[in-house]
């Protein structure tokens, strides 16, 4: 028999509040983000590392390390950084936007914009818009050119270098038939999308991409103000490398400077699959384009994990053994090393960036976060 204090026990104990889910969840992450941060962090012995994730709507953000050699503070997620090629899935949701509103077509060529880029010998199939976008151009990695000094070292990349490459060299492969990494052909794909818009490339990114998100730390020129808690890279001795300006040439393919609170406002737009804002374009931007079973090569596409399809810019990787399908884009520019991955099915995206050009700590920290997705994936 339940006695008349135990009741009242009962009752009392129900309407104490309880841990609330949303509280919990965020417990949850941030202990993920912290403790996967900290084992990534000491196993590295890079400078610095920030590292965010964003989980059904939640995120946390956590440094480790030192942002700059002489500041004794861990990043965070204001601080700022090169992104380099995360850039490319910029300039491809940038394609989807303008393809979305009809401006611009995925099959249009890319003379129709730029006829001074015409290659030497046209093949059957002209080089094309998406080809460009998902690395299948035929175009080589870089266009040759002398280095620059270390202050401006892209300097040298030119429109005139472009042309005059196209002119006396033949494709590697026709357009669509094998995919070799080309930062080449994303720069090529801004000055086709600027021509289209009518406006430089730079402000069009902004037009459709950062203003319209609320992206106020990525740009290609930051003001004084925010590249004071900026994040140094480091070259491959571990000599510090100076914030070299973009110029206007590489905005395609690796300009950007961000933070990790804009790449998980970007990454929230990305996973809310279902809202109606700019929906058109969020679904050309995910789309897989080329599966890797059609393909007669791939080239320079698995650093960061196995690619089995490219979307605009986008690595695709198939679900494998509990990991759900992802979609990522890592990048390196002088001396940053930065990724960004995402599950649209599950609501789960991580960043991650380390202030040092070293391979195999890339590697492990792309591992690191398809690791966090497969493991924070809600079922």
């Amino acid at each position: 028999m339940i006695r008349r204090r135990d009741v009242i026990g009962l009752l009392a104990a129900a309407a104490l509040p309880g841990p609330r889910p949303a509280r919990a969840g965020q417990a949850l992450l941030d202990e993920s983000v912290g403790f996967a941060g900290q084992v990534l962090f000491l196993s590295l012995k890079v400078p610095a590392l920030v590292l965010g994730v964003v989980r059904e709507g939640q995120t946390s953000i956590q440094g480790f390390g030192r942002r700059a050699d002489n500041v004794n503070e861990a990043p965070g997620a204001d601080t700022l950084f090169r992104i380099g090629s995360i850039t490319k899935a910029f300039t491809g949701q940038v394609l989807a936007s303008l393809a979305a509103d009809g401006v611009v077509s995925l099959a249009d060529p890319l003379t129709k914009y730029c006829p001074e880029f015409t290659p030497m010998a046209q093949s059957e199939r002209p080089i094309r818009l998406i080809d460009l976008a998902t690395q299948s151009s035929g175009l080589p990695r870089e266009v040759p050119h002398e280095p620059g000094p270390p202050d401006d070292p892209f300097v040298n990349i030119t429109p005139d270098a472009f042309s005059s490459w196209l002119k006396a060299n033949p494709l590697m492969f026709a357009p669509g038939a094998a995919i070799s990494y080309s930062n080449f052909g994303f720069d090529l794909l801004a000055a086709a999308l600027a021509r289209a818009a009518r406006k430089p490339y730079p402000e069009l990114l902004e037009a459709r991409v950062t203003r319209p998100l609320g992206l106020k730390d990525t740009s290609f020129a930051p003001s004084t103000e925010q590249a004071a808690p900026i994040m140094p890279g480091h070259n491959f001795d571990g000599s510090p490398m100076p914030n070299a300006k973009t110029g206007n040439v590489i905005v395609g393919s690796g300009g950007l400077y961000s933070s990790a609170r804009d790449l998980m406002a970007w990454l929230k737009w990305h996973l809310d699959r279902f809202g109606n804002d700019r929906a058109d374009e969020r679904l050309i931007d995910h789309a897989a384009y080329l599966w890797r079973d059609g393909l007669s090569a791939v080239f320079g596409m698995d650093e960061s994990g196995h690619m089995d399809a490219m979307g605009l810019a986008w690595v695709i990787m198939a679900p494998k053994r509990g990991r759900p399908l992802i979609l990522q884009k890592a990048g390196g520019l002088q001396g940053v090393f930065s990724y960004v991955a995402f599950a649209p099915a599950h609501g789960i995206g991580v960043c991650a960036a380390i202030n040092a050009f070293d391979v195999a700590s890339g590697l492990a920290m792309a591992k690191t976060a398809n690791d966090l997705i497969a493991e924070l994936a809600p079922r």
